[in-house]
């Protein structure tokens, strides 16, 4: 039987009061939730089960120094999703910045972030994706770029749209941009999610909720900013992503 959304409520307040109870108790406080998480249905299949296999061969090719991209391979047109095949994509405009720090606050240069998204109407530009939305053949949801000297990464793109999935009964889940950041090496690699503030969905989604630790979760939502925002163009929205330590942004470790 297909769950509905009351017994996925269920489920994630149980495990917040689990959670709390660890607190309480004076457990140490986990951002991070356990990889097979049961109200996010295909974390139990898509997360790994066995040890890590070591890796032979030519150890300068599995720790290969990046991201082997420079300023002549990476170009303003792959950071603007709005302007990549000619016309003009539907759906609102909204500019994405913030900084790479690391957990000293201090900016992370030159590394390479990659974006994914679904377009205006919640639809993937991928064949896998069934959902029965309309493409936009002006907007494929996919950019890059390099963080400047000060951390900081620049995307326009447009708002995307809530889709349901299959994770049970009337499943939605709230617009999101996924995020893809290498660190020093292609084999330290962040694969996170950033929400839209306000959104009602936000409080129905077991991914997200999954952080179970309040902050954790909030820090996953971006800040609009209105002084970001441009006249007659776009929303400015403002994220930043923290590699490590306490105040590390959430990864999809193993998803």
């Amino acid at each position: 039987m297909t769950p509905t959304q009351r017994d996925i409520d269920l489920e994630m307040a149980a495990h917040r009061a689990a959670y709390e109870r660890g607190r309480a108790s004076g457990g140490p406080a986990v951002d991070h939730p356990p990889r097979d998480y049961p109200p996010y249905r295909s974390s139990a299949l898509r997360h790994p089960t066995r040890p890590l296999v070591a890796v032979a061969g030519d150890p300068e090719a599995v720790e290969l120094h990046g991201p082997v991209f420079g300023h002549t391979d990476v170009s303003p047109l792959d950071a603007d999703l709005t302007g990549q095949h000619g016309g003009e994509p539907q759906g609102a405009r909204i500019t994405v910045t913030g900084r790479l720090l690391d957990r000293a606050g201090r900016p992370v240069a030159g590394q390479l972030v990659e974006i994914w998204q679904a377009n205006a109407a919640g639809r993937y530009a991928h064949r896998l994706d069934r959902h029965p939305a309309p493409l936009d053949p002006h907007f494929t949801g996919a950019g890059r770029a390099l963080t400047g000297p000060d951390g900081s990464y620049h995307f326009t793109t447009v708002q995307p749209g809530a889709y349901p999935w299959r994770n049970h009964d009337n499943a939605w889940r709230p617009a999101h941009i996924h995020f893809s950041v290498f660190g020093t090496a292609f084999t330290q690699r962040l694969v996170t999610q950033m929400y839209f503030p306000g959104d009602p969905l936000l409080a129905h989604d077991p991914v997200l909720r999954s952080v179970v630790d309040d902050d954790a979760r909030r820090r996953l939502v971006a800040t609009y900013d209105h002084a970001l925002s441009r006249p007659e163009w776009s929303l400015g929205y403002r994220w930043d992503i923290v590699l490590d330590g306490p105040r590390a942004t959430w990864a999809e470790e193993g998803r």
